[in-house]
């Protein structure tokens, strides 16, 4: 009866596996792992039916078939380097490693089938049965360990095309291991082992069929569920411990002479007793259940769908709705919620609401920065869900929730966001559409997602810093431009009031002091026009001015100061567009700083010639001069002055910012002990029609127009 049951189960191998030799000969050679499986599976047929014809006519003998068991194991190591070969492509596993692995199973084949075969060929007994069943458990061994690191290595989309193939290789290693180590045990290979081995061998024949049928066409797929690999982990390893029992018991009934039998129903009965609390415990339960969620399934989050989803949530630049809102979207979207609240770090250490999205937030919303909540958050990295705290809170150690939290209705999760290592917010998720039941994964993916969201968060926080930052920045420079006007009308109507008393009589004195009054007021009435719409642009204040007249003016303006600037030569006029008394502060400050720098005995010169469209004014002293490097690093640059306390610093900065708004530009030239040149550009008007608007009474021909050069 035995020798019949062998039969079919050998017979039933046989014809499977030569079925998929046919299959994959014929219709699918192209790949190396094709090639491997179509050797494995040649091998296997040859091996099974020599195990039938043995079992039915007592032949081969015995080292045949040793050797072509040994041959069979090889053929599907080999088939395991394949697949291990496309792991390693991917950069998944260690060169190290794979070496390792590939340098043991290569010295144990080697050995084994050298051996059998100077066993066969001599009739020399080199190994004796147990060291050839210890070779056949280590080769067990080693191809489940292949396997382990395949599945580990393989990336997630690619381990639904070897899914099969290491579920059938890995079994057929795994009864080999448990048939090998009964015999080990008992000394002999147990019929029922035997006889069920074509059997397993046969029905896992399936699964290397559909792995090469999916890998062509539309894949056939099942699934395996958490759940049933949990049960069936958990009968295997109930079977292994109670294997390693049967062992203890055995030795302990051997060695403990008259107390043996007692020793060993105590032995069995403390083990049972151990081995059914490890069963109910719901701590090793759970940790064996995300161990195999880890191992051996694909995720249950798409992560790159969800990390372009968050991308395109968070890249969106405008402020509607405003980022704490969208990140409370994208947190709560992520356990199935659409509600939310966040709360962020102030200046004063305390977390204050910033945003809430359907959510009814009580009137006290102040997380204070003391309060265990943020300790606990200091601590350890947690997700609290406020069902289980209030189901046991001794698993949060008591844990006080602060009451903005607690009185807010549906509230669910509290999150930290941690900006580094520090605590830079708390968020907060309502209650979920539907029961969501929350794993490893879950909270794995949320406390990434949190990161990420409260480096934006700190971002933004640090941009509108910056902002107001840079408006009171452009307040202060207002302002400063403001003073130094303001300093120049202040310092001419002093003058004014200290030579009233001595020309109060003169009448040029009193026509001046009239002229230098209605200049201050107009000066004034621009600084408040200016503060008043301090966003209108340059270009609404520009007119055309008569170049030649506006020098002509200022010439005039400061001759009554040694020594007194001169204008080189007759030009013609010339007409540009801008704001006539910026321009004339910009040109005024030049010569000023030029009488400055310029001992009473010395000589200012100004000329004027126009080129390629621009006109530039030429402001040339003989005063003490200036160093390449004070060009370079300070005369341009804002609040640095060579006049100590009596300086603003801004005058030459603000003149050329502003010659810069008209399209030109200010260079300097300069030697010390010998003088100094300005070179103004400024780009001449364009219509004749703003130039006879500006100069009626001037005839066109007097004008200097852009397409006429003058030097």
């Amino acid at each position: 009866m035995l020798r019949d049951i062998s039969v079919i189960s050998y017979g039933a191998a046989a014809a499977l596996f030569a079925v998929l030799s046919v299959l994959i000969a014929t219709r699918y050679l192209r790949r190396d792992l094709d090639r491997a499986l179509f050797l494995a599976a040649l091998v296997t047929t040859l091996w099974a039916s020599t195990l039938v014809s043995q079992s039915l006519w007592g032949h081969p003998g015995f080292f045949v078939r040793y050797l072509l068991e040994l041959l069979r194991d090889t053929a599907w190591i080999l088939l395991l380097f394949a697949m291990l070969r496309d792991a390693f492509r991917q950069g998944k596993l260690a060169s190290q490693l794979k070496k390792v692995l590939g340098a043991s199973l290569f010295i144990l084949i080697a050995t084994l089938l050298t051996l059998g075969s100077l066993e066969f060929i001599l009739g020399v007994a080199l190994l004796d049965g147990k060291t050839k069943v210890i070779g056949q458990i280590a080769l067990a061994l080693l191809g489940l360990s292949l396997v382990e690191q395949i599945w580990r290595n393989a990336p997630g989309f690619g381990r639904s095309s070897m899914k099969y193939l290491c579920i059938g290789v890995a079994t057929i290693f795994t009864f080999d291991f448990f048939m090998y180590a009964d015999a080990l045990l008992f000394g002999k290979v147990a019929d029922s082992f035997w006889n069920a081995r074509g059997f397993v061998n046969a029905a896992l024949m399936p699964l290397f069929a559909v792995n090469i049928i999916n890998t062509r066409k539309q894949p056939v797929d099942f699934q395996l569920s958490r759940s049933a690999v949990f049960h069936v982990g958990t009968f295997l390893f109930a079977g292994g411990y109670l294997l390693f029992l049967a062992v203890g018991g055995y030795y302990v009934r051997a060695l403990g002479g008259a107390w043996g039998e007692a020793m060993q129903v105590l032995f069995i009965s403390v083990s049972l007793a151990f081995l059914v609390t490890l069963l109910l415990s719901r701590r090793i339960r759970a940790k064996l259940m995300v161990f195999i969620s880890q191992n051996f399934f694909d995720y249950k989050y798409d992560y790159r769908n969800e990390w372009l989803r968050m991308t395109r949530e968070l890249a969106d630049l405008s402020n509607d709705p405003p980022l704490p809102e969208r990140v409370i979207r994208i947190l709560a979207g992520l356990v199935e919620s659409n509600a939310g609240a966040i709360w962020l770090r102030s200046d004063q250490g305390d977390y204050l609401l910033n945003a809430s999205v359907n959510l009814a937030t009580p009137k006290y919303t102040i997380i204070d920065s003391d309060s265990e909540l943020v300790r606990f958050f200091t601590d350890r990295e947690w997700i609290i869900d406020l069902n289980e705290y209030r189901s046991d809170p001794i698993s949060y150690n008591l844990l006080e929730i602060p009451d903005p939290i607690t009185n807010t209705p549906d509230a669910w999760l509290i999150i930290p966001l941690y900006l580094g290592n520090e605590l830079y917010g708390v968020a907060m998720v309502g209650r979920p559409y539907s029961k969501v039941e929350l794993n490893w994964e879950n909270f794995d993916l949320i406390k990434v997602v949190a990161r990420q969201t409260c480096n934006l968060l700190a971002q933004m926080d640090a941009q509108n810093r910056l902002s107001r930052a840079m408006q009171f920045e452009a307040v202060s420079k207002a302002s400063a431009f403001m003073v130094h006007d303001l300093k120049t009308l202040i310092a001419q109507l002093s003058l004014l009031v200290k030579n009233a008393p001595k020309h109060r009589n003169n009448p040029a004195f009193i026509d001046d002091m009239i002229a230098t009054t209605d200049h201050a007021v107009r000066k004034m009435a621009n600084l408040v026009d200016h503060i008043r719409k301090p966003s209108n642009p340059a270009e609404e204040n520009r007119s055309p001015i008569n170049l030649t007249e506006l020098v002509q003016e200022l010439i005039a303006h400061h001759s009554h100061r040694a020594p007194a600037p001169s204008l080189q030569g007759s030009p013609d006029n010339i007409f540009v567009s801008a704001d006539k008394e910026q321009l004339r502060s910009v040109l005024g400050h030049l010569l000023q700083n030029a009488q400055d720098a310029t001992p009473a005995n010395g000589d200012i010169s100004i000329n004027l010639k126009t080129a390629k469209g621009n006109v530039v004014i030429f402001i040339q002293d003989t005063g003490t001069g200036m160093t390449d490097d004070f060009i370079r690093s300070q005369l341009f640059k804002p609040f640095e002055s060579t006049k100590g306390l009596t300086g603003m610093g801004i005058g030459a900065y603000q003149a050329r910012e502003y010659i810069q708004e008209l399209g030109g530009n200010i260079d300097v030239t300069s030697e010390p002990g010998v003088g100094s040149c300005f070179s103004v550009r400024i780009p001449l008007l364009t219509s004749e029609a703003e130039i006879r608007a500006a100069a009626p009474s001037v005839p066109i021909q007097e004008t200097v127009q852009p397409q006429k050069t003058v030097n």
